[in-house]
């Protein structure tokens, strides 16, 4: 079945593509809502404790995360699989129940994730970063701060690369090595 098409669709569900455009180097940005768009969950501590989900979720389905902004209301995630095993419709299933079960009994995720997934023109090494970078600035758009750099609540993630700031100067080439590397890419000197 061509990848491109959508699946069946479910009236009660937003329509997705077919599960292989999901599988393998897949990059997906995936944008998850709260309930009501509830806000109040959102601190220090959540932070933390669903940066260690989201480390988990990236080791147990074979993925880099190399964007992540967390909104009063919703949050937003940019995966990319690293193996021919990745899934990242599991992946998201997997985070979604175990963040669920974080922000129980007061908080919930409204039933179902938004996904794009990323054509190759979005997925050149030109092209990737300012999608991710439009991720960053979610919270400077929203006046939430006058500069992306200051909100606490982004990051990025790759399973053994640690500190991964997307604030660094060299993040982009630091995160570029390591994903080639991880992919068994010979470095080229732009990478």
């Amino acid at each position: 079945m061509d990848s491109k098409l959508p699946a069946a669709r479910d009236h009660a569900r937003l329509p997705r593509l077919h599960a292989a455009s999901y599988r393998g180097q897949a990059a997906v940005h995936w944008s998850m809502t709260l309930e009501t768009r509830a806000t109040g969950w959102l601190d220090a501590a959540h932070h933390s404790a669903l940066r260690e989900l989201l480390l988990h979720t990236c080791h147990r389905y074979a993925l880099a995360c190399p964007a992540y902004c967390l909104m009063p209301d919703h949050a937003h995630f940019l995966w990319l699989g690293l193996a021919d095993t990745s899934d990242q419709r599991l992946a998201a299933a997997w985070f979604r129940r175990h963040w669920n079960a974080l922000l129980a009994p007061t908080f919930a995720l409204q039933r179902q994730a938004h996904d794009h997934v990323l054509r190759e023109p979005e997925r050149t090494h030109d092209a990737f970063p300012k999608i991710a970078h439009y991720i960053f600035q979610n919270p400077e758009r929203a006046g939430l701060v006058s500069s992306w750099r200051d909100w606490l609540f982004l990051g990025a993630l790759l399973p053994g690369v640690h500190p991964l700031d997307p604030r660094d100067s060299d993040y982009w080439g630091r995160f570029w090595r390591e994903h080639h590397r991880r992919l068994g890419i010979e470095p080229t000197p732009s990478t």
